[in-house]
């Protein structure tokens, strides 16, 4: 097995292309992405199904990578997330095709 960092990026729809920008520029050489369905932040529970403002349109970006391209990204996910409502975190993992990432 072989390490490398996991990227987990919660952040609004509109944000998304941008985001997704953000990780190809890297280099990441791959992302998923998934509606979040409901959450609790800042002393509030949303829904997507129930909520009409924007965390009721919020989405999951994962992508794995090694360090250099995590943090080649980190610094401009930083900036969007000064406009934009979102939550990011890194993780080191371990990988079976570290050529995949």
């Amino acid at each position: 097995m072989h390490v490398r960092y996991r990227l987990e990026l919660i952040i609004e729809r509109m944000a998304l292309q941008r985001a997704c920008s953000v990780l190809e520029a890297a280099g990441l050489t791959g992302y998923t992405v998934l509606p979040a369905i409901a959450g609790y932040g800042g002393g509030n529970h949303w829904n997507r199904d129930s909520d009409l403002s924007a965390s009721g349109n919020m989405l999951l970006v994962i992508s794995i990578g090694t360090e250099a391209r995590i943090n080649a990204a980190l610094g401009h996910l930083e900036s969007l997330l000064g406009s934009h409502i979102g939550v990011l975190n890194v993780s080191e993992v371990r990988v079976l095709r570290p050529d995949r990432f």
